[in-house]
């Protein structure tokens, strides 16, 4: 089966940057498509531009920048994980730019909701304790992410990087519904499932079971990362 030439705009979640996507974006252009993978200020390759000014806007803005500044249209725009909440801002704005929205694992929550308020305050209160150390948030064990593979774990243990907490402070604002009208994939990573993401999945499929397209990989959180082919052999069927 032959699938005509996309363009994949893939947002990372938090701790990670663009380079966690280098797996599948090279089976994506091998297969002939066209794949930007950004990273988001203050992570990753630009983790020296870290600060506590950076919120969920900031990051909505990188990527609605990539879409403008490099003249993209008919975009599959992903978001893995944190990365859900910045692709349903950029939808709320360049709708008439992108083709479908897919949420790989992803954080999905109501508009005027933040990160922290779907948190218990026991576990905000840690969150920001840590932050007031590191000036945004200390990164996780790779296990935590469902990493086994030693090749795996070294490959991101490497490059996770704090995350500014400013964008689990503020909420998300939207000026129409969730995904403004676009066609939705939502694809679950089941095996195992990663708790952060439980309440708003459940939210969302009781929300929009019947509108969006619904899916699962088995395997863990970072799929980009454990199961490459998996994840996009799913992008090039779910665009």
């Amino acid at each position: 089966m032959t699938h005509t030439p996309c363009t994949y705009v893939l947002v990372h979640g938090a701790w990670h940057g663009g380079w966690c996507w280098s797996r599948v974006a090279e089976r994506l252009r091998s297969a002939g498509h066209r794949v930007f993978a950004p990273t988001l200020t203050g992570l990753g390759e630009r983790s020296h531009l870290l600060s506590s000014s950076i919120n969920l806007d900031t990051f909505i803005q990188d990527i609605h920048n990539v879409l403008i500044w490099e003249d993209l249209h008919d975009v599959v725009l992903v978001g893995h994980s944190f990365g859900g909440l910045v692709i349903s801002g950029v939808a709320d704005q360049l709708a008439n730019r992108i083709q479908r929205l897919v949420y790989l694992d992803a954080f999905l929550l109501p508009p005027g909701i933040s990160t922290f308020d779907s948190l218990p305050p026991e576990t905000v209160a840690k969150i920001e304790q840590r932050a007031t150390a590191t000036g945004g948030i200390l990164p996780p064990r790779p296990t935590t992410l469902g990493l086994e593979a030693e090749e795996d774990i070294r490959f991101v243990q490497d490059r996770l990087t704090p995350h500014p907490i400013g964008s689990y402070r503020q909420a998300l604002s939207l000026e129409h519904y969730l995904g403004n009208g676009l066609p939705i994939t939502h694809i679950r990573c089941t095996q195992p499932a990663f708790p952060a993401v439980a309440a708003g999945q459940a939210w969302a499929k009781g929300m929009y079971k019947s509108k969006w397209r619904w899916a699962e990989l088995p395997c863990s959180h970072d799929a980009m990362v454990v199961a490459p082919d998996l994840v996009a052999q799913a992008l090039i069927t779910n665009a």
